[in-house]
């Protein structure tokens, strides 16, 4: 599991994160929601390693990272697709996620079949440039190269983001069958309210860098989580 204490972020002089508690179990979906601004993506950068922060731990299975960076986050099981998904464009869809190889033993540097029977669309264009793939393939090639690296925490940005419906609805069925195979936390910071609502077991609300409701599913009710996601 993902177990984040009292985590304080800073970017300058201006505090985002204000202590922040978050857990995430293995076999769950936590769905961390908000405004924007409210900093959602800074938590998902701190724990990943992309942003130094300030105070508090970041644990995986027990283990305190103590402020890893990216590689040494990644090699201890946490894998963030970020915002943007950040594919490589002149690189092929397979070589995009032959980059997941870094943080792997030289033993384990090959493509799973499980990857593509997860995105059958990337074993049809692996040859393709990833510049050349629409906004939903990319997407998919950025969740695929995330689990290239066998993580035991999934950091998911807006995975929805300017994706056409039919995509959202396979990554949605992408992330259930991750849960349900119970190996992975999967934190999902996410604006389309339905979709993080159908897929979360756990709901963490942020605003102005703080937790103001922490639970799961069964104790919050719908209307009481959107309006807390909507001041």
């Amino acid at each position: 599991m993902l177990n984040v204490k009292d985590l304080t972020l800073h970017y300058g002089q201006s505090q985002i994160l204000y202590g922040l508690d978050i857990l995430a179990k293995a076999g769950e979906v936590t769905a961390v929601m908000g405004t924007n601004g409210v900093g959602k993506t800074s938590l998902l950068k701190a724990i990943a390693g992309r942003h130094p922060y300030s105070g508090g731990s970041v644990s995986v299975d027990g283990q305190d990272l103590k402020h890893p960076t990216a590689f040494q986050a990644a090699r201890a099981g946490i894998a963030y697709v970020p915002q943007g998904r950040e594919v490589f464009p002149l690189m092929t869809v397979e070589e995009n996620l032959e980059a997941g190889f870094a943080c792997l033993p030289k033993d384990q540097h090959s493509i799973p079949d499980k990857i593509y029977d997860l995105f059958p669309v990337l074993k049809e264009m692996r040859g393709r440039r990833g510049g050349d793939l629409s906004g939903g393939q990319q997407q998919q090639l950025a969740i695929a190269r995330a689990l290239i690296t066998k993580p035991r925490v999934l950091l998911l940005d807006e995975p929805t983001e300017g994706i056409q419906p039919n995509i959202i609805k396979q990554i949605g069925a992408v992330i259930s069958q991750l849960r349900e195979e119970g190996e992975i936390a999967i934190v999902l910071v996410e604006q389309y309210f339905d979709f993080a609502f159908d897929l979360a077991d756990r709901f963490t609300a942020l605003s102005r860098g703080s937790v103001i409701l922490d639970d799961v599913k069964a104790n919050v009710e719908r209307e009481r989580l959107l309006r807390a996601v909507s001041i």
